[in-house]
């Protein structure tokens, strides 16, 4: 750091990627050279090569990918600057992604199973794009992303900066972490395990086939095919019985739901496995995963709203979601951040309260939606249903074809009148909450100190019904309530605006 009479000066910090993160990649991308080394041995089949040209093309390609992989590597470095961080990457085309410290909203560190082997692990950085990571670094010692992570964090306040050798000092110099606000063992993992139903296996299987499809001895997808393969094991499917066609379409019925809870507590176990949360200084600091360990810490003052979500059979044992809404993004496949993924109602509310939010009480009232609302909703999409119907109505046999007309109507009738009964809003000074769903119950709780916009819509058939939509704009994403009568929507966005001016804003972007 180097010290003047009018402004401090910080020394640009310049630094490679861990060596042994080679490796890692190296092992980690070996998957995807199946295809190319199988194509290479395809394409010599039927021809004089021997064994010996086969091992010399794996060799060969072996040897390209780590040789591409060192060479990125060589041209790879990242820059701590006085106001951002700056990745430098590129062989032949350089690329300089330069990311404000003051645009960062999030730095998690990512270990997967071998680099927690060699203490390594990969560094995102998240502005809350909506794009996921904005920057990553793998991979670095985890003592040097914490190091990064310590170093943001403070150069975004003003802090004094922190060095390499002090960031290391205060780890091992911490002292221990207390019990956590809240923790899954082995059982809750399993028994959140049997919730997800997954059929994710059959995609990923689908889509091996089809790039492994010229490996086949026939087309996989010619139905004719696998009739012909029975045919030569002397099976007549025009003997088989409709007793044993019922009890085979049960038994692969049977089967398929097998492997969904199979796959699903698999994934789950390996997503979910250790997870931990802790209230720290520094905000909320989440742990889990066996495989695959993440590491994510979020400042309190960045949860803008708290999404409790259940499912319809989840609930009946009394299990419940927790998800904080903020600017960052969880991972790729979820945009808030879970932060009790199946919790008691008892377990819940604490955590929510640690980020300034409570529950509804019970003195709260909750206000339905405009019926009108759900009845103009359903006229308006029956005609598409109808024509769906019209197309069906052709291929169908007798018998269906005379209860499709009363069915599908009545069908879309109830389901939609589901959704209206399960729609609710209420408010009191401090929170707006927003219940939903009938199949995936949740609730939505935003304080009104967060939120940023109010806007009323209103298309041509609700202006002439008298009823609105409120959209409130809140960092991260958005709380919509429809079927408002136009007097209720203004009356709530006055209340809602009525509190925001009271915020400065600067403050509460300070506070923790």
């Amino acid at each position: 750091m180097i010290e003047t009479d009018d402004q401090v000066m910080i020394e640009e910090e310049e630094h490679k990627l861990h060596p042994v993160g080679l490796l890692i990649g190296f092992i980690a991308g070996l998957p995807q050279l199946i295809l190319p080394i199988g194509a290479a041995i395809f394409g010599t089949r039927g021809s004089d090569f021997g064994t010996g040209i086969i091992i010399l093309i794996i060799a060969a390609v072996l040897f390209l990918s780590l040789f591409f992989r060192w060479l990125a590597w060589t041209r790879f470095r990242y820059i701590i600057g006085d106001e951002d961080i700056r990745i430098e990457s590129g062989i032949l085309n350089r690329n300089a992604r330069s990311i404000p410290f003051e645009r960062i909203q999030d730095v998690s560190i990512e270990q997967g199973l071998l680099a927690r082997v060699f203490g390594l692990g990969v560094v995102k950085f998240e502005t809350g794009g909506g794009k996921g990571d904005d920057g990553k670094l793998s991979f670095v010692t985890v003592d040097e992303g914490e190091r990064l992570r310590e170093l943001i964090r403070d150069r975004k306040e003003g802090a004094e900066v922190v060095t390499a050798e002090a960031a290391t000092s205060e780890i091992d110099t911490a002292p221990a972490e207390g019990s956590p606000i809240f923790a899954m063992d082995g059982k809750r993992v399993l028994t959140l395990g049997l919730f997800e139903f997954s059929l994710v296996i059959f995609a990923v299987l689908f889509g091996v086939a089809q790039q492994f499809e010229f490996l086949m001895p026939f087309d996989i997808w010619d139905i004719g095919g696998w009739i012909g393969i029975v045919d030569i094991q002397g099976i007549d499917l025009d003997t088989i019985s409709w007793t044993a066609r019922i009890l085979g379409t049960l038994g692969a019925l049977i089967s398929l739901i097998f492997v969904g809870i199979a796959t699903g507590l698999i994934r789950t176990f390996l997503r979910e496995y250790g997870f931990r949360l802790d209230r720290t200084a520094k905000g909320f600091r989440r742990r889990r995963g066996l495989t695959t360990l993440t590491d994510v810490v979020m400042p309190v003052h960045r949860v803008q709203a708290a999404i409790v979500q259940t499912g319809f059979i989840r609930k009946r044992f009394g299990w419940h979601a927790l998800k904080f809404v903020s600017l960052a993004q969880d991972s790729k496949e979820e945009a808030s951040h879970v932060v009790a993924p199946l919790a008691r109602a008892d377990e819940i509310w604490p955590i929510a309260k640690e980020a300034k939010i409570s529950g509804p009480t019970e003195e709260l009232t909750f206000r339905k939606l405009e019926f009108r609302h759900w009845l103009d909703h359903w006229l308006m999409i029956l005609p598409f249903f109808l024509a769906g119907t019209a197309s069906l109505y052709f291929f169908a046999g007798a018998g269906i074809r005379s209860a499709l007309p009363l069915v599908v109507p009545l069908l879309i009738g109830m389901f939609g009148w589901l959704d209206w009964r399960n729609k609710s809003h209420a408010r009191d000074k401090n929170q707006i909450y927003f219940r939903q769903g009938w199949w995936s119950p949740q609730i939505t709780i935003a304080p009104q100190m967060k939120i940023q916009s109010v806007e009323i819509k209103q298309g041509p058939i609700a202006r002439l019904r008298g009823l609105a939509e409120l959209e409130f704009g809140i960092a991260g994403g958005s709380l919509e309530i429809s079927g408002l009568k136009l007097a209720d929507a203004l009356a709530i966005r006055a209340d809602a605006l009525s509190q925001i001016v009271k915020i400065d804003f600067a403050e509460v972007n300070r506070a923790d």
